[in-house]
């Protein structure tokens, strides 16, 4: 068994796929073809964004939005200590200061409490400049922005919604990646939309702040003249053949695939009762369920576990099993797990089942029996 079977859903895709990536080998137009703007006004009308910019990976995109801010020395940067270490390390590679913040423990998202008591500390400290915030959309489910944004206005800070894990999943109807004043997501195989390779994106309803992004993306160039740069850029382009490998999957994600994935989650959910900690879906939100992820009493429990699974053929995965503050990188911060509980206690606790469209009922009966 897979833990996110990506073979399954390219033979269901085959023949779109091919015809696309045939049809960049084509035209020889490998560096932002045609099917790089059109990939780009899907996304953008899927988020509900005015704009969407492809670019290398999630990772550029995050960095990008923060050059877009001017986020540098003596900023501090605002995000989850429970994620993927690059929605911080964006912020550590221009010279600011990733200021880590503790998790709500049911549904893993930033804490909009500990958001405040963080920002509160950093202004008292006056070392840093409070500058942005980056709230992950982790698993699938968008962070609390019912909460967030307030506190955010109130403070003047900048949002960059980190959807690399959100993508797909809605408030009240309201897609992620539409949420920050600049909102990225990321096209790493294993996300809810993947590609076959590196790919991201970046989404802004400002006219001006897209066309410096797609400058941005090329190492600051004039719109006119590729050989006239304006400012230090990047060389961050989403990849034509990326970009036609895409447009077939983000039809199939749209017309079955979050469907399927939430009907998935609700057969785990039902099975599971009892047995562990299941998923916290905010009431008014939907998942795209990058990852479908349980919580065991302790670590014992979910190593155990974990074997037991191998032993058997099916993959569990630990995401994460240490928190941004525990990282070597981050060390010289010296900052307390009196700072982040609720972090620590996730980090011995949660394993995250296969989850992808691809899985059958049958398959689902296989991985909770074993469970």
């Amino acid at each position: 068994m897979q833990f996110r079977d990506l073979k399954a859903q390219y033979a269901a895709l085959k023949d779109e796929i091919n015809a696309g990536i045939r049809g960049v080998i084509d035209s020889s137009a490998f560096i932002l073809g045609k099917p790089v703007a059109e990939l780009e006004a899907q996304l953008a009308a899927f988020a509900g964004r005015k704009y969407c910019v492809g670019v290398a990976n999630g990772t550029d995109a995050l960095q990008l939005s923060l050059m877009i801010w001017g986020v540098g020395p003596g900023d501090a940067v605002f995000t989850s200590d429970f994620t993927y270490f690059a929605s911080a390390g964006a912020a550590s590679i221009l010279g600011a200061e990733p200021v880590l913040t503790d998790i709500d423990p049911e549904t893993f998202n930033m804490d909009p409490e500990a958001l405040e008591r963080q920002i509160q500390r950093v202004l008292r400290e006056e070392r840093l400049q409070p500058k942005a915030v980056i709230p992950v959309d982790l698993f699938g489910q968008p962070a609390d922005y019912d909460r967030i944004l307030p506190i955010a206005e109130k403070y003047g800070l900048k949002v960059l919604e980190d959807g690399a894990q959100g993508f797909g999943g809605e408030i009240r109807g309201r897609k992620a990646c539409s949420f920050g004043d600049l909102s990225i997501t990321s096209f790493f195989p294993a996300k809810p939309l993947g590609c076959y390779g590196d790919g991201g994106a970046v989404f802004t309803d400002d006219e001006e702040t897209d066309a410096r992004l797609r400058s941005l993306r090329a190492q600051g160039k004039s719109p006119a003249d590729k050989y006239d740069n304006r400012e230090i850029g990047m060389n961050s382009r989403l990849d034509t053949i990326q970009a036609a490998i895409l447009i077939p999957k983000l039809k199939a994600f749209k017309e079955h695939e979050l469907e399927d994935v939430n009907r998935i989650a609700g057969l785990y959910t039902e099975r599971l009762q009892g047995k562990a900690v299941t998923p916290k879906v905010l009431p008014g939100f939907r998942s795209s369920w990058a990852q479908y992820t349980v919580r065991l009493s302790d670590s014992a429990e979910r190593d155990a576990v974990r074997e037991r699974m191998k032993a058997k053929g099916i993959p569990a995965m630990v995401y994460y099993p240490r928190g941004l503050h525990q990282q070597e990188a981050y060390r010289r911060m010296e900052l307390p797990d009196e700072w982040y509980p609720n972090t620590v206690e996730a980090t011995k606790q949660v394993l995250s089942l296969p989850m992808h469209p691809y899985l059958t009922e049958d398959d689902v009966e296989q991985v909770c029996s074993c469970f």
